[in-house]
């Protein structure tokens, strides 16, 4: 296969699954939403995470970024900043494509999916600390709130999706070195 036609192939990828991403992450209901952002949705974040694995680092973080993009520009995106909005949007979602370092490796989907919602939580605790310090209770440390508020809803939507790609990685419905 030529590498323009390869390229086609992963862009056209990409392009299916960020849609999938959005029907999964921002059409179908929340298991639970945040006040001022933040959600848990039925395996949003496995769409981009097995794409990140299956096409590599660069596709992934692309991909990533891009849905963060389209995310930022849906209704009900909590934006008070453009640094804010950098942040919360392509960066973290963006970097989900972090999951595409783990590709070669025999527990590669799993340890992917951490290092991709870690790579997300990492990004909205930094943008948490230093823009959204003023809904921290009084007495509260920013850097406390941050990490609780981030985390709560981070730490099911990395456990949901664990349990999903392993389905999928157990069933060998998806073949991640096409």
């Amino acid at each position: 296969m030529s590498k323009l036609s390869s390229n086609t192939k992963i862009l056209a990828e990409g392009s299916v699954i960020i849609a999938l991403t959005v029907i999964l992450k921002d059409v179908l209901p929340p298991i639970f939403r945040l006040p001022q952002g933040g959600s848990v949705s039925l395996a949003g974040m496995v769409p981009l995470l097995w794409f990140s694995l299956r096409r590599g680092l660069r596709a992934g973080l692309e991909a990533s970024a891009i849905y963060g993009l389209v995310n930022m520009a849906l209704p009900g995106s909590f934006i008070v900043d453009p640094i804010q909005a950098l942040l919360d949007y392509p960066i973290a979602f963006g970097a989900l494509g972090l999951a595409g370092l783990f590709r070669k490796y025999p527990y590669g989907p799993y340890a992917g999916v951490a290092a991709g919602i870690s790579g997300r939580f990492l990004a909205h605790f930094v943008s948490g600390v230093w823009f959204f310090a003023t809904y921290a209770p009084a007495g509260t440390s920013p850097i406390v709130y941050s990490a609780i508020y981030n985390g709560s809803y981070l730490i099911v939507e990395l456990i949901v999706s664990e349990v999903v790609m392993a389905i999928l990685v157990w069933r060998k419905t998806l073949d991640l070195f096409l």
